[in-house]
């Protein structure tokens, strides 16, 4: 009699999970999944957004975009922009993080605030300000000049190598500050016991650092570093709002390139650009994998 109650009581109970955890199901499944199933479905199609149908063959999309010499580029723009900057704006995170742990600092606040404000700024703002910065009659072409490291003013957004450097230096400026915060919350976590007790053994601000914080900061590290591959490979707005991808594509990113097939070029060829964002899903996927099976230590 007392096993039954129980079952009833234990029944009754997942019954009333499942019920508190079906409104946000049914709203994940609408809002997330099924957009996703039905941009599969679409990156097997064709046509305009009027006149769909189904490619022939079946994954045509999928074979063409490796053959187009303009996706290509777009995607080592992409993954150029994600070698250099990630690791560059996470090393400067941490290291400004350790620093503006250290108690014994004066106007701690004031100084993550200054370096969190970036992010703080809107997306198309601080491409604005970048833009104007560098322009060819802008702050950085006057500066150089005046100090005699340049006789005639640069392009700097007109000049692949240059529009390159100044999108990875605006995405570092913008984002540095954002990922700090996460160190710094995981740097609080740490008991203050740990380095004193490293310090009783002789080691040295470096060897802390390195042996201690790091290892201690791995799990942080891990999740900043998923974070901005994701938002990497989904660069977006500074390849529009800095040098609108040019000059002659060699700076415009995946998403940049998959918006112009979708919406930007006057014919919607939704099929070709669901397709590429199929890839850069898998990209996403792939990337993740692997950095969290890399920094997973467990037997």
């Amino acid at each position: 009699m007392e096993k039954t109650k129980y079952k009833s009581v234990q029944t009754k109970q997942r019954a009333a999970g499942w019920i508190f955890l079906l409104p946000a199901t049914i709203l994940i499944f609408i809002m997330s999944f099924w957009p996703m199933i039905r941009a599969f479905i679409m990156s097997l199609q064709t046509g305009s957004s009027a006149n769909m149908r189904w490619a022939k063959p079946l994954f045509w999309n999928y074979t063409r975009m490796f053959q187009d010499k303009k996706f290509l580029l777009t995607m080592g723009n992409t993954f150029l922009y994600l070698i250099i900057q990630v690791p560059i704006m996470l090393v400067l995170a941490i290291l400004l993080a350790q620093l503006l742990n250290n108690k014994d600092l004066k106007c701690r606040g004031l100084f993550r605030t200054m370096v969190f404000l970036p992010c703080a700024t809107s997306l198309v703002s601080y491409a604005l300000i970048f833009k104007s910065l560098f322009a060819t009659q802008g702050l950085m072409n006057t500066i150089l000049k005046n100090l005699g490291f340049i006789h005639a003013n640069i392009n700097f957004l007109g000049t692949t190598s240059t529009a390159r450097a100044i999108i990875i230096i605006a995405l570092i400026w913008r984002w540095t500050g954002y990922n700090m915060v996460f160190y710094l919350a995981g740097l609080q976590n740490i008991e203050y016991s740990v380095y004193e007790a490293a310090k009783i053994d002789g080691a040295n601000g470096w060897k802390t650092f390195w042996h201690i914080t790091v290892p201690l900061l791995k799990p942080t590290i891990i999740m900043t570093f998923i974070m901005s591959i994701n938002g990497t490979l989904q660069l977006f707005d500074e390849s529009v709002n800095l040098t609108k991808g040019g000059p002659s594509f060699t700076t415009m990113t995946m998403s940049h390139y998959i918006y112009n097939n979708a919406f930007g070029t006057g014919v919607a060829n939704f099929g070709y650009a669901s397709a590429m964002s199929f890839v850069v899903f898998i990209l996403v996927a792939i990337l993740s994998f692997i950095n969290m099976k890399v920094g997973d230590t467990r037997d």
